[in-house]
């Protein structure tokens, strides 16, 4: 009787058995295909695993993380990263403000939501070819508009070279984390953000937007306004903190997507140029990996990135989540 299971018990070992073999291909695909690289590319990062065979396997420890550390390039390339964040604050509260809009209730309203988010449908390649001919310096629709306006007010201004222009609104330096005067300007790394915010503004944000706010208690907007609040303390005082859940969200996947992020414009777009601005880290990685074989040391930079994306997320969560009352 001891070693006989009760009709119960058998019973609740059938069913773990039965939901451990539908779990089963699923576990299988994360340790073949996500765990399994990842511990391979923490290991490969201790070594000079090199695929052009130039110098003999050996395992060389914490060098390669030494090595990236002390490399100007390695400095440059995490400030284009961090460079191209500057379009985030804006393409969120574009995506709010369009959000807004889209949330009134008028005729065809629908319509317009669907033409907003269409892009989002479109490919990214697609659409970053797209905008590569529309920033084409010499027969592109946008220094054709600018010329154009320049010239009906009698302007002097000469439109910018935009992805073949090194130059900065900040006035970063080319060969070295630092500013100069002669790099002010619109360049590449600008003409890239505008195009993120475009893309982002009519985005998943936006929906997201819409679906926090239609959760606002209209009430609460409804007392506001008899107490005699106006548009702007309505949103400011009821609106915004029921969006702050939202907000914190949105930001966090923001701030991971741009750490990690800029390796399809550069590749389709700018090919990393001009002289390395839109080289972003995650590019930095791709190229060290798959044009120069050194996996090794791409590894190590992965793993560096992956610090920093960690890093982000921890400091956004510490410090934003104050400010969200769920």
């Amino acid at each position: 009787m001891s070693g006989k299971l009760r009709p119960g018990e058998a019973r609740n070992r059938r069913d773990t058995v039965a939901a451990l073999l539908f779990l089963l291909p699923n576990f299988l695909g994360f340790v073949i295909f996500t765990s399994g690289p990842v511990i391979f590319s923490l290991a490969a990062s201790f070594t000079n695993w090199n695929l052009q065979q130039t110098v003999p396997f050996r395992w060389v420890g914490f060098e390669n993380y030494g090595r990236l550390l002390a490399d100007p390039e390695f400095h440059l390339y995490a400030v284009n990263t961090a460079y191209f964040l500057l379009g985030m604050p804006l393409a969120i509260a574009g995506s709010l403000c369009l959000a807004m809009m889209l949330s009134q209730k008028l005729k065809g309203i629908v319509v317009y939501r669907t033409l907003f988010y269409l892009p989002s449908f479109t490919s990214g390649v697609a659409l970053m070819i797209l905008w590569k001919a529309l920033y084409n310096p010499d027969f592109g629709p946008v220094n054709a508009m600018i010329d154009w306006v320049t010239h009906s007010l009698h302007l002097s201004i000469a439109a910018p070279q935009w992805l073949l222009s090194t130059q900065n609104v900040l006035g970063l330096d080319v060969e070295k984390v630092g500013f100069t005067a002669k790099q002010l300007g619109i360049g590449a790394r600008d003409a890239i953000i505008i195009m993120g915010i475009w893309t982002a503004v009519g985005g998943n944000n936006m929906l997201l937007y819409l679906a926090a706010l239609t959760n606002v208690p209209q009430e609460l907007s409804e007392a506001a306004e008899l107490d005699g609040a106006g548009p702007w303390q309505v949103f400011r005082n009821v609106t915004w903190p029921q969006l702050a859940p939202t907000t914190f969200f949105i930001v966090v996947m923001s701030f991971i997507g741009g750490l990690q992020g800029g390796f399809e414009q550069a590749r389709v777009m700018t090919a990393g140029g001009p002289a390395g601005t839109t080289t972003t880290l995650a590019y930095h990685i791709y190229t060290k990996a798959f044009e120069e074989f050194q996996i090794g040391y791409a590894s190590a930079v992965s793993w560096v990135l992956f610090a920093l994306v960690f890093a982000a997320t921890a400091v956004n969560w510490k410090f934003g989540n104050r400010e969200v009352s769920y």
